[in-house]
């Protein structure tokens, strides 16, 4: 019982500083993006290595879409403002175009315009095959993209991806319905020590 009596301020101490150590992500996938060097709406060169250092939001859509891209457009212009609003620096938006042969920089320009894309921090990207997109989409993000043989519309799924400042990606969130804005914005100020 003595031992007990004198070790308890010691017993608190740790308590207090195990609580004050460095918030993480809750079920962080720690998935590494794989190197990349594509085309931006202003025909500029972005690669992995420019955005080390800050956090990103990425997802993958494309002009031509019918269906599910134009909620998932929406909705990253939607954590955009808030981001601003926010008062929240050093975090990118990117979208993959996964039709590049038709999504031409000045194709994906229009099309953020379309959305009132605030193109600082936001690039739509191309300058890649199909194979490629499909394959990197695939392997680093762990999340299909398909077109098919003489079709005009490319299958691929609806998710965000949150990658951190050493290009990892941390989590994924349903970009379409149900979008949650708030989950990601807690998430992404965790990886600033916000």
């Amino acid at each position: 019982m003595t031992f007990l009596k004198k070790s308890w301020p010691l017993l608190i101490l740790l308590l207090l500083l195990s609580a004050c150590g460095k918030k993480e992500v809750p079920n962080a996938k720690n998935w590494p993006v794989e190197e990349f060097s594509y085309t931006n709406q202003n025909g500029e060169k972005v690669s992995l290595e420019d955005l080390k250092g800050k956090v990103w939001v990425a997802d993958f859509v494309f002009t031509n879409c019918k269906t599910i891209c134009l909620p998932m457009t929406s909705n990253m212009v939607k954590l955009q403002n808030a981001l601003k609003d926010e008062g929240m620096k050093d975090v990118e938006l990117v979208s993959f175009s996964i039709d590049p042969t038709v999504d031409s920089p000045d194709v994906l320009t229009e099309y953020g315009k379309r959305f009132h894309a605030d193109f600082s921090n936001w690039h739509f990207l191309t300058g890649y095959s199909q194979e490629e997109i499909e394959s990197f989409a695939k392997e680093s993000f762990k999340t299909l993209v398909k077109k098919p043989e003489g079709e005009d519309q490319v299958i691929h799924g609806t998710d965000f991806f949150l990658v951190d400042q050493e290009g990892k990606i941390i989590q994924n969130y349903n970009g379409a319905k149900d979008f949650p804005l708030e989950e990601i914005i807690k998430d992404i100020k965790i990886l600033q020590n916000y």
